[in-house]
């Protein structure tokens, strides 16, 4: 913890961080003054640590963003989460380290023109003089360490198989974009003015419960790293190597929870895998919109 971090104002609830088990999970064991460097090493730690998923939202257990129950769950179980999850979760991190963190919301295009609701969580982050976007819970598509945060800004990230840039035309919002082979795809779109936790606990509500938001309609799971990413949706088991070359095949509703564990890392308990695959068994392939576990 750094020596200035008593001084700052508690938002993100770091205050209730168990910050060595948090460093455990992730396998980090590096530096922990809040430099550039050390906040490129943790981020790529918790991306490749902890997976993307929306497995608690099928099950019709909406999450619940308060510290405790974040690290009960992403730390001490070994589950994963989806955007607020990860980020509340981070930004506690780095604000425990003394880094400045501000909340941001973002409206996921993935090239689509369509307006979307601001329902995506990221962070903007301060250090050594420069802001950086912050983003720990984009899923397969996401960002493996921080950008920093300026127009035009381009960089390669793991082996060089993962290129983003940021783009902002004069005032109007800023954009991530990730290079495909086919060009430039436009992941989302963000402002910088403040989100606060309150906002997530609105924004969660929505996402988690609402019967058409694509996270309670099937299983998303999902896993970036330095040369390869995998994504389980729905029934679909797809891999995305360095060279943009992938592979998609079908699983079986009784080889999920395997799969669950051998590529995300993810051990469900015996009712919860045996849920799932009655979901995966559905004609449809997702969990109906009313579900709920009982």
């Amino acid at each position: 913890m750094s020596q200035g971090s008593n001084q700052m104002r508690v938002t993100w609830g770091s205050d209730e961080l168990d910050l060595g088990a948090y460093l455990e999970r992730t396998g980090y064991c590096g530096r922990l003054d809040p430099t550039a460097a050390t906040m490129r090493d943790l981020h790529h730690h918790h991306v490749e640590a902890i997976p993307f998923e929306n497995l608690d939202i099928i099950f019709g257990r909406p999450p619940v963003l308060d510290l405790a129950s974040l690290q009960a769950k992403l730390v001490t179980r070994r589950r994963g989460g989806y955007c607020y999850e990860h980020n509340v979760l981070f930004a506690a991190v780095l604000e425990r380290l003394g880094f400045a963190v501000t909340g941001l919301s973002a409206r996921v295009t993935m090239g689509t023109s369509k307006p979307r609701p601001p329902t995506h969580m990221c962070l903007r982050a301060e250090a050594e003089g420069d802001s950086w976007l912050v983003d720990v819970g984009f899923g397969g598509d996401g960002m493996l360490e921080p950008i920093p945060l300026r127009q035009g800004q381009q960089v390669s990230q793991g082996v060089g198989a993962w290129q983003y840039s940021l783009a902002r035309e004069a005032t109007g919002p800023w954009a991530l974009r990730s290079l495909r082979p086919q060009g430039w795809l436009e992941l989302y779109t963000f402002t910088l003015e403040p989100r606060w936790p309150i906002d997530y606990q609105v924004f969660n509500w929505y996402t988690a419960t609402h019967p058409r938001s694509p996270f309670t309609q099937r299983p998303i799971v999902q896993k970036a790293g330095d040369s390869i990413r995998r994504s389980l949706v729905g029934g679909e088991l797809t891999v995305v190597r360095r060279d943009w070359t992938s592979q998609t095949r079908a699983v079986a509703p009784a080889d999920v929870p395997g799969v669950l564990a051998a590529d995300f890392g993810i051990e469900l308990t015996t009712h919860d895998a045996e849920t799932l695959c009655s979901l995966a068994s559905s004609p449809s392939g997702s969990c109906p919109g009313n579900a709920r576990d009982g």
